[in-house]
């Protein structure tokens, strides 16, 4: 592994997309107005300070009949106008609300993106929730994609009644996606590992098993650590970023969110019922996000 240090592990994982692809305005009266995204009536934005100083663009994509609410970290190379579509069809298909928002220094939030950034990040967001949307635990389900595996994480060790988490294409810890180390060092960020069996709730993890980025063996380590375990989706040829594209993928969300329905919030969850057989589906391509060290 080398010398590896601090601030190498501080150059880990963040690659915003530059420029960003998206530009926020003033409405009249204040409102916030995301550009090149339709003029969805369900659609509100917001801008948000945290606790880091930084201000941040948060997106919450309203369905009138939903059942739960999204918190949704997306994965490194992205920002919310690359994931508008993935919100439209999630909401659709799942009968849900979706927030989601951009870390610091990504799109056009302001800051520098940083591990514990990400953390303020969330907190922030989650906030808003709580505030200006009523938003109980148990009706918020948390979901992380890649690098957004960190924060999500993060917060769903401080929430203990929270509906679930969803973990897609979670990573291990940041050093760990370089090298195969069996510890976690002192100066290593996103130390999921660590933190994973301090989850109460019921957590779905979904890994291709062909990531090329974030090996599988960290979903299913992740899945092995949760101590609510969902039946997983292991998607056999499945890459980093393309999953969303595989028939099974929103198939064993709405499987998830109809078992989330059904099960107590008072920590009395039927194991049995959750743990099933891990489910795979067939390969297919697309773009993936990166992964790594900053050259």
């Amino acid at each position: 592994m080398g010398n590896v240090t601090g601030p190498v592990a501080a150059r880990l994982a963040f690659f915003p997309p530059e420029p960003a692809t998206y530009e926020i305005s003033r409405a009249a009266g204040g409102r916030v107005v995301v550009s090149g995204v339709s003029g969805d009536k369900n659609l509100e934005a917001h801008v948000l300070e945290t606790k880091g100083g930084n201000k941040i663009v948060a997106t919450f994509w309203k369905h009138p009949f939903a059942r739960f609410t999204l918190l949704y970290s997306h994965g490194n190379a992205a920002d919310l106008g690359q994931m508008h579509d993935l919100f439209l069809e999630l909401r659709a298909h799942l009968r849900v609300n979706i927030m989601s928002y951009d870390y610091s220094g990504y799109g056009a939030s302001t800051g520098k993106p940083s591990e514990f950034n990400t953390y303020y990040d969330i907190e922030a967001v989650y906030d808003c929730l709580k505030k200006d949307y009523g938003i109980e635990q148990e009706d918020l389900i948390l979901y992380g994609q890649s690098v957004g595996s960190g924060p999500t994480i993060h917060l769903a060790t401080k929430l203990r009644n929270l509906r679930g988490v969803v973990i897609h294409s979670g990573i291990l810890s940041g050093i760990r996606v370089l090298y195969p180390v069996k510890v976690t060092f002192w100066f290593d960020i996103f130390k999921n590992i660590d933190k994973i069996r301090h989850v109460d709730c019921p957590v779905l993890v979904i890994h291709g098993t062909n990531d090329e980025i974030v090996d599988w063996s960290h979903g299913k380590r992740l899945w092995e650590l949760s101590k609510e375990k969902y039946d997983p989706l292991w998607v056999k040829g499945g890459g980093h970023c393309n999953l969303e594209a595989f028939p099974e993928y929103i198939k064993h969300l709405r499987k998830f969110l109809n078992a989330m329905e059904k099960i107590s919030i008072t920590g009395e969850t039927n194991k049995q019922q959750l743990t099933q057989n891990p489910s795979n589906t067939e390969s297919k391509q697309n773009k993936c996000l990166r992964f790594g060290l900053i050259r």
